[in-house]
């Protein structure tokens, strides 16, 4: 009777209580980090979405009233939103595509072996170390023509006609905070694609020069298939990261002159903490996030075919 008894797969099953400690202890484990998430992210994130359906407005004691889709079609009407949208498109891809390129050179020259590579790694890293406000006011600086230099070394080099304030020309303007977002975010690109680049297998390049192929071979063949799945990661990365960075602008522009510079980040804040229209900045953010998670899916759908097809 016992022999049959432990035979049986019921016999052994544990105690449903037991099962159910077993199955919690994770849970539990976590329980203090998912409530911390759920607090610092969701909460907020749940609250601000629901404000993108009421009146909320600061100084309004009266508002809070839900609204439904008001906000969404007063955006919809908005030429100064269509403007920032714009502006986001430009500010976002001159950014990422100056920095993975300036990123990409200085990873590949890093790579090589010299005398104080690890000191010149370091000095890469600094930019990326700076506060973005410190950086917005600083490269603010040098592009004042009365107290920084940059105005009269590019009138000096024929970039411009007269050491003027490109900051306060509403063709040149963006170009200020682009420069400013390129040197602070070349460090991310750089230090990402190194550790990528030092990740392969140098046998790899022997084998390849012995057949004589050609460094442009090389680095097509071996270096750039390699780093495929870095720059992806990293561009998906930094274009969310850009298209919601919107500290440069504020410091530098204001979003000005005449809105050339304003983003649809800046024109959140320039709508939630000047104005003080939170229900309208947060309708604005909405259609951000859908945007991003849009492009999102879309970069990650396609660098998955990519993996199927090879």
């Amino acid at each position: 009777m016992s022999h049959s008894q432990s035979a049986n797969p019921a016999a052994l099953r544990k105690p449903p209580l037991r099962r159910f400690a077993d199955a919690a202890e994770p849970w539990f484990y976590s329980a203090p980090v998912l409530l911390l998430i759920i607090a610092v992210m969701l909460v907020p994130l749940l609250l601000g979405l629901s404000y993108a359906f009421r009146d909320i407005q600061l100084l309004n004691p009266f508002s809070g009233a839900f609204v439904g889709l008001k906000h969404f079609k007063a955006l919809a009407q908005d030429d100064a939103f269509y403007r920032a949208l714009r502006n986001t498109l430009w500010w976002t891809g001159a950014s990422v595509f100056l920095q993975f390129a300036f990123g990409l050179v200085l990873a590949l020259l890093l790579d090589k072996p010299f005398p104080g590579r690890g000191l010149a790694q370091a000095l890469v890293f600094l930019p990326w170390a700076v506060p973005t406000f410190l950086a917005g006011l600083n490269w603010a600086w040098l592009f004042n023509p009365v107290i920084g230099p940059l105005p009269h070394w590019m009138a000096a080099l024929g970039i411009l006609s007269a050491p003027d304030n490109i900051l306060a020309d509403p063709h040149l303007a963006m170009w200020g905070p682009i420069i400013a977002n390129v040197w602070w975010g070349i460090p991310f690109f750089a230090i990402t694609l190194l550790a990528a680049l030092q990740a392969i297998p140098r046998d790899l390049y022997e084998a390849a020069a012995i057949d004589g192929a050609s460094p442009f071979q090389r680095f097509m063949s071996i270096t750039l298939p390699f780093l495929a799945p870095t720059i992806a990661i990293t561009i998906l990365l930094r274009t969310v990261w850009i298209a919601n960075f919107a500290d440069l602008i504020i410091v530098m522009t204001n979003g000005g002159p005449a809105d050339r510079t304003q983003i649809v980040a800046s024109y959140i804040f320039t709508q939630a903490f000047r104005r003080l229209d939170f229900g309208y900045a947060s309708a604005i953010a909405l259609v951000l996030l859908a945007l991003l998670l849009a492009y999102s899916m879309l970069i990650v759908v396609i660098r998955q075919r990519m993996i199927e097809k090879d």
